[in-house]
């Protein structure tokens, strides 16, 4: 897959610091989702936690099945934005603990409800029951098997909070007459292959199989890499097909990645270059505010000045610690080195930024937020949202 800028993007054009996402790009992502839709008739869904740009949900809806929120918020954005006026698409939700005011909402909003415990379950059922709808309800399990690498991103860490253990599931609420749980749902992959999906599931099935066929579905949770380039779309797809043929499930996907992964920069401008044991620019973008992941990770974007990638430090004939403007001592987002000496002006672009950094940004030292804008599908650049002091006071009281 090309990780280059976006096809046509002209950084001089760019107000900053600001998202852009290529409609383009996600359609390409997008047409490997539709692949293994065909291939394996399972349901795909959009991760809102991921990315919630709803600007592109009419181009999203065309393809994936509905979307699965994190809260009352995201499921209504889903609803309204993605659900709207398409009774196919579905709204699912899952938290690892919900409040009465939160169920109440979600039975309106959504078609899944998928508790964390059977606690939580119990509490609210009758909320579900009495909402008037059909809503099925699902609970999450944890198989007691990690491949995460980055243990604040591994589910199923020893002591995780996020689902239940075999030795506390409940059989009898998959019959019970004051209202069943008619799937699960497990999460154990972040950025992962299809290898670790496929070394997960026998842990899956070790524990729970023997409930399968008293259910309606498996939701295999999200984290799947699916339209990265090295991604094994033949090994998902006979995985998903296995249980489908085994079982007889319905199989449901919830990638938040895959769906925008590589569709989207970060630009930003080269505020002030200091010099402290090495050159630093300053830029109008934050590590802390615009994208956390970076500090939370960590990790180091990739970054893009006049076309050309930047290399790690030393790589390069110059040298920059690039760095935000936040108070933050650490607002650093990394070391690199570029071809020529950055200047006062300069416009970078950190690549890949469309996941987990919009959905995340803070309005910290009252900083502006960045813009949004995208690339359509016909290649014009589109300003979708300008965001000013209006948004920061209106977080505040």
């Amino acid at each position: 897959m090309d990780r280059s800028l976006p096809q046509g993007l002209n950084l001089s054009r760019v107000p900053t610091p600001c998202f852009v996402v290529d409609e383009r790009l996600i359609e390409r992502n997008l047409a490997v989702l539709r692949s293994v839709i065909d291939r394996t008739d399972c349901r795909i869904l959009l991760a809102l936690k991921g990315f919630a740009m709803w600007s592109t949900f009419p181009l999203i809806a065309r393809s994936l099945h509905g979307c699965t929120a994190s809260s009352p918020h995201e499921a209504r954005l889903a609803r309204e934005e993605f659900a709207r006026g398409a009774n196919e698409r579905e709204v699912h939700a899952f938290a690892a603990g919900y409040s009465q005011a939160d169920v109440r909402e979600l039975a309106s909003l959504c078609d899944h409800i998928v508790f964390n415990s059977f606690n939580q379950w119990k509490r609210y059922r009758k909320i579900v029951r009495e909402s008037g709808r059909e809503v099925e309800c699902g609970m999450r399990v944890n198989p007691e098997h990690s491949e995460g690498a980055v243990p604040i991103y591994d589910p199923c860490s020893p002591g995780s909070r996020m689902g239940v253990l075999r030795k506390d599931f409940q059989p009898a609420e998959l019959d019970s007459p004051d209202g069943r749980i008619v799937g699960l749902h497990f999460h154990t992959l972040c950025e992962q292959n299809a290898d670790a999906l496929a070394r997960t599931l026998p842990h899956v099935e070790d524990k729970f199989g023997e409930f399968f066929p008293r259910l309606k579905w498996l939701n295999l949770g999200g984290g799947h890499h699916i339209s990265r380039p090295d991604y094994d779309v033949d090994l998902l797809v006979n995985e998903v097909n296995r249980i489908k043929s085994k079982y007889g499930l319905q199989v449901y996907l919830e990638p938040g990645e895959a769906i925008a992964l590589d569709t989207g920069v970060l630009v930003a401008t080269v505020l002030d270059v200091i010099d402290n044991q090495g050159k630093i620019a300053i830029l109008d973008t934050s590590a802390a505010a615009h994208m956390p992941d970076v500090l939370e990770m960590p990790y180091r974007p990739r970054c893009v000045l006049d076309g050309e990638n930047a290399g790690a430090a030393g790589e390069k004939t110059h040298d920059y610690r690039l760095a935000g403007h936040s108070c933050l001592a650490g607002d650093v987002i990394g070391a690199y080195s570029f071809h020529r000496e950055l200047q006062v002006g300069d416009k970078l672009a950190f690549m890949d930024m469309a996941i987990y950094s919009m959905v995340k940004t803070t309005t910290f030292n009252g900083l502006q937020l960045p813009s949004i804008a995208k690339i359509t599908q016909e290649g014009e650049f589109r300003m979708v949202k300008r965001f000013g002091y209006e948004d920061f006071r209106g977080r505040l009281s």
